[in-house]
């Protein structure tokens, strides 16, 4: 029996607490303090293109991908690496999504359903069948979970194929309404309705993150474009999973108070929002000791990027990173150690480095 729905607009039900408000108060302070910060042309340039690998690698990884972060970066370097065919294109393909994205971003201030099926198209070509690349689904689809015994359930029923067009079409009018919304709980709520609506047989999970990213390009609160939400959910995929899980069906998932999924979304977004802050203010510290001599190279930005973002590296760290000798490695971090961009704590084997205040 097809279900009925009532085609009204996306009209989701929520609650800003004090926390969240208090959240949203934060990450805007983070958002001033960020576009204030003015930092070296090439230290920019680098965190746009680490976040950029690490969206490629967490995004796919939270459906499956099994290739390591430093394989991604070489396969955007255009390197060939041993893994599956599938695994390399589908991470070739998020690439290229990216970049159309960011020229999306760049053309137009708002997207319509057309850019969604082009940003589908990216994302699938050659992984699904052909007929279903960049088209919303023609037919009914289930989303099961597969216990540890291999047993399948069914935890969500999508609504009918007939009506996908019109749910997207108006859930981006919603979008483009509600602008006295704070954009970040708009963000949010689009991407928990995008994925509530699965308008793809496949690939809705990296398609709904890209056109949530995008949206938050488009409204400005891309903060130097070095955010990546996608970290935040492949820390816990579990979570974001049962986050995103309010209803068995779509009609019951309309229902729900979206309160839950807001402050989880809201929380990943501080976390991130916070990374970035000490990401930028600690390369500002280290342009401050004396940023006419010292001139970092993709090396030495790497080894700092980790060091901002875990609060320390030793030179099995750099090893890994690098994929170098550990002598090479530890006469990199003496390098940095001499201009004082890096400092030592401790000897021997306990050997770690930070970033000095």
């Amino acid at each position: 029996m097809r279900d009925i729905i009532i085609l009204d607009m996306f009209n989701p039900k929520y609650t800003i607490s004090n926390k969240i408000l208090n959240q949203l108060t934060e990450i805007t302070e983070i958002k001033s303090i960020i576009e204030r910060a003015k930092l070296l042309p090439q230290r920019e340039v680098f965190l746009k293109r680490a976040a950029i690998i690490k969206i490629a690698h967490t995004s796919t990884s939270i459906e499956g991908n099994r290739l390591q972060e430093y394989q991604v970066e070489k396969v955007a370097q255009g390197k060939k690496i041993l893994a599956a065919e599938d695994q390399v294109k589908e991470v070739k393909n998020y690439l290229s999504a990216l970049k159309y994205i960011d020229k999306l971003a760049k053309s137009k201030n708002e997207f319509t359903a057309k850019d969604i099926l082009k940003v589908h198209k990216l994302v699938t070509d050659g992984l699904i069948d052909k007929e279903k690349v960049g088209t919303f689904r023609k037919g009914p689809i289930y989303i099961v979970n597969v216990s540890p015994n291999k047993q399948e359930k069914v935890t969500y029923i999508p609504p009918s194929a007939e009506n996908v067009l019109r749910l997207v079409e108006n859930l981006i009018k919603w979008l483009t309404k509600n602008k006295e919304t704070h954009p970040i709980i708009r963000a949010g709520l689009f991407h928990y309705q995008f994925e509530t609506i699965h308008p793809f047989t496949d690939g809705n999970g990296r398609t709904g993150r890209l056109m949530t990213l995008l949206y938050l390009y488009q409204s400005g609160w891309d903060f130097k474009k070095i955010l990546v939400l996608e970290d935040y959910y492949n820390r816990n995929r579990k979570l974001y999973c049962e986050s995103l899980q309010t209803g068995k069906d779509y009609k019951s998932r309309q229902k729900v108070d979206l309160s839950g999924w807001l402050e989880y979304y809201i929380q990943g977004f501080l976390d991130e929002a916070r990374k970035v802050k000490d990401q930028v203010l600690n390369l500002l510290v280290v342009k401050d000791i004396d940023a006419t001599k010292i001139v970092l190279n993709k090396d030495e930005l790497k080894i700092l990027d980790f060091t901002i973002s875990m609060s320390r590296i030793t030179s099995s760290d750099v090893v890994d990173i690098l994929q170098i000798p550990k002598r090479t490695a530890q006469a990199k971090l003496k390098k940095l150690e001499n201009n004082k961009i890096l400092k030592k704590i401790g000897a021997g084997p306990t050997t770690y480095y930070i970033v000095p205040l």
